[in-house]
């Protein structure tokens, strides 16, 4: 298969190339792309992306951001960058990639665990996740000619945990390579319009 795998230098999204390297043509997408640059906040950066890429068998997305700000402090504008990357970033790859995604092919999107299992200062990034989520439910009724869409629900990965663990107290973090096999169901599977909890 040609997978296009956005977010691909990040710490989730090294361990999916890896994974499916061996077995697929892997094309490396993000702000500092291997094989091609995208800004997932900007629909014309995402169409150029597809267009430099050309038909694919899957699209995964391993990016998007969010704000931590406990609701107090958060602001419609801290809150845009969860909308903006998370939420919209996610939504617009798969509006904008139909077109270059082969028959029975798929998408893959990226919720987290504290759109379940709430934590101090996830508020925003909770509200895109959940989106998300609702998102791919309704979309996997929708979409034409055999393609598929599922999303992965990643914990906090070991890979992370010096860095953002004190704001996960009381989780176990898992590696990043076992949050990895949720994208490889969804990619080498055959489930449409599912959550794939990485816990």
């Amino acid at each position: 298969m040609r997978i296009l795998v956005v977010g691909a230098s990040g710490t989730i999204g090294e361990k999916v190339t890896e994974s499916l390297a061996s077995r697929h043509e892997v094309f490396r997408a993000g702000r500092n792309g291997a094989d091609v640059s995208v800004d997932i906040m900007s629909p014309e950066s995402i169409s150029d992306m597809y267009k430099t890429i050309g038909p694919v068998d899957a699209v995964i997305n391993a990016s998007g951001g969010a704000n931590f700000k406990s609701v107090p402090e958060l602001t419609p504008e801290l809150n845009e960058k969860g909308i903006e990357s998370k939420l919209k970033g996610q939504v617009n790859l798969v509006l904008l990639g139909q077109e270059y995604m082969n028959d029975y092919g798929s998408f893959t999107l990226t919720t987290g665990v504290m759109m379940d299992d709430p934590i101090p200062f996830g508020s925003s990034a909770a509200m895109a996740n959940g989106g998300i989520k609702a998102f791919v439910a309704s979309a996997a009724i929708e979409l034409p000619r055999g393609i598929r869409i599922n999303s992965v629900s990643p914990n906090i990965v070991q890979e992370s945990w010096d860095r953002i663990g004190h704001l996960f107290a009381g989780f176990t973090p898992v590696p990043a390579e076992h949050v990895a096999r949720g994208y490889l169901k969804s990619v080498e599977g055959a489930q449409t319009g599912q959550n794939y909890n990485m816990y």
